[in-house]
């Protein structure tokens, strides 16, 4: 396998994250982007030969997505790659690339630096999407960051691994994360249909693991779920609701990432 300037790995469920690493990869220059979800699909080991490593995914319960931590698992690097992190998130990542870096060290890798980055949050089942002024902000101060992240990067340099402080990290990523995430694949039970439902199996066609099957016309989740809300904020209907809270609130996803990327992604 030949070797490249830098691979940037990326899973997102609105396109946040994609858009993260479309910038950062414009900035770099030579940069591939790689889907975590299709490689997960594939199976088997997941080989990168790069002089520098990019892994760049959301925030889920302030920690990794489930799907990071099995690409992890099947990863397989050259111990002397330059490898940071960056996770997007709508409040703050607490240890989430503490949690990364640790991940990677026992697999005789380490982080070289980890970046946290604002973006509008959309977990529905919480809040509704927050103004398009108030995202547009958002976007500007995203891609001011992304820039002096390229720098960093660019250069190979070591960077701090950003985490909140001590307590927070304890409460958010230890407490939460480990109740929180090993109750997202049957957590699809909280899905359910209004009645504008169509049957154009978009949620089946935009989730990352295949976990929705259209039966009879209808979707039917298969309790392998990432909670990703790719199928909330994707239907093109607003048909589907997460648990009693959801309803009428305003979905989200990301203006400049379109139904193709994210299906292509897998």
């Amino acid at each position: 396998m030949d070797k490249v300037n830098t691979i940037l790995f990326y899973f997102t469920g609105t396109g946040n994250s994609l858009k993260a690493a479309r910038e950062l990869a414009q900035e770099l220059g030579a940069a591939e982007l790689r889907p975590i979800a299709r490689l997960i699909n594939r199976g088997g080991p997941i080989l990168a030969n790069a002089d520098r490593i990019g892994i760049i995914c959301p925030v889920y319960a302030w920690g990794l997505p489930l799907i990071v931590l099995q690409f992890i698992q099947q990863l397989s690097l050259d111990q002397s790659s330059y490898i940071f992190g960056l996770v997007t998130c709508g409040g703050f990542a607490a240890a989430t690339l503490k949690q990364l870096d640790r991940l990677l060290r026992q697999k005789g890798l380490k982080l070289s630096a980890g970046f946290s980055l604002r973006f509008p949050g959309n977990y529905t089942p919480l809040y509704g999407a927050i103004p398009e002024k108030q995202q547009k902000e958002l976007f500007s101060k995203a891609h001011l960051r992304l820039k002096q992240i390229a720098g960093i990067v660019r250069e190979g340099r070591m960077a701090r691994i950003e985490s909140n402080f001590f307590l927070v990290n304890l409460l958010f990523s230890g407490l939460i994360y480990r109740q929180g995430i090993s109750r997202f694949p049957a957590g699809d039970r909280d899905f359910w249909l209004n009645d504008k439902c169509s049957g154009c199996g978009i949620c089946a066609r935009v989730c990352p693991v295949n976990n929705i099957e259209i039966k009879e016309g209808r979707p039917s989740w298969q309790h392998h779920c990432q909670r990703c809300l790719a199928c909330l904020h994707w239907c093109p209907e607003e048909a589907v609701e997460c648990g009693k809270t959801t309803q009428g609130r305003r979905r989200y996803r990301h203006p400049e990432i379109t139904l193709e990327d994210i299906i292509q992604q897998k």
